[in-house]
């Protein structure tokens, strides 16, 4: 798994459309994690110290986490383990959520959060044949956080100049147009939960499952 993923970042024959990935594999600032199919548990405690030591790790980085390979699923069953993932890990989280962000889905400035930061998080999976940017041979999700963009992209010209690589990186590198729910964080038709898990084709993504799960665990624990 790992080996694929260095060659894949490493390539500059057909170059991967994250700019920030790629530069942070090359700077040595990312760090990994192999963890069995279902345990959430240890991916919170790791998540937790990765956040803890983030910004030491240098200006790209990231946390890759690779779960153990299985049997190829359906697309759509890695949507609901990966939303699943997302909610199990809120449930594991005793930390106050950050309160420059807003607590409803449905705004621009929304963001998972985990250990009190803000993170954009990424699925990619065995499934995804014509999105091949976010095709691995696991289920595989990255948690970067906001920070690193907000640090890159500090300027609206650093923003452009960036979102113009990746779009043009996109362009060759997947079968199929860049998917029209990636946006820039803060836009006012940006909504960022979309961009974590994209479909294997352009159709709009209805509903937020990690949300709908969220609502769920608030009810039961009301009544408990």
């Amino acid at each position: 798994m790992f080996q694929e993923l260095a060659s894949t970042l490493n390539s500059d024959t057909r170059a991967f459309p994250c700019i920030f990935g790629v530069a942070g594999y090359r700077a040595d600032q990312l760090r990994y994690l192999f963890l069995e199919d279902d345990d959430v548990e240890g991916l919170a405690r790791n998540l937790r110290a990765y956040v803890a030591e983030s910004r030491s790790c240098g200006p790209n980085t990231s946390l890759l986490v690779f779960f153990r390979p299985r049997p190829l699923l359906p697309l759509e069953a890695y949507r609901a383990k990966f939303w699943a993932t997302l909610g199990r890990l809120a449930s594991l989280d005793d930390s106050e959520w950050p309160a420059e962000v807003p607590a409803e889905l449905d705004t621009p400035h929304w963001e998972f959060c985990f250990a009190g930061e803000p993170i954009f998080v990424v699925c990619n999976t065995p499934a995804h044949v014509q999105r091949q940017s976010r095709r691995s041979s696991s289920f595989m999700i990255t948690f970067q956080p906001r920070w690193v963009f907000d640090n890159i992209l500090g300027s609206p010209r650093a923003r452009e100049a960036s979102i113009s690589k990746v779009r043009k990186r996109l362009a060759t590198y997947d079968m199929i147009p860049p998917s029209e729910e990636l946006g820039s964080y803060g836009d006012s038709s940006n909504r960022e939960y979309k961009q974590y898990f994209l479909g294997d084709d352009n159709r709009p993504t209805t509903g937020c499952p990690f949300h709908a799960m969220r609502a769920a665990d608030l009810a039961s624990e009301a009544e408990i």
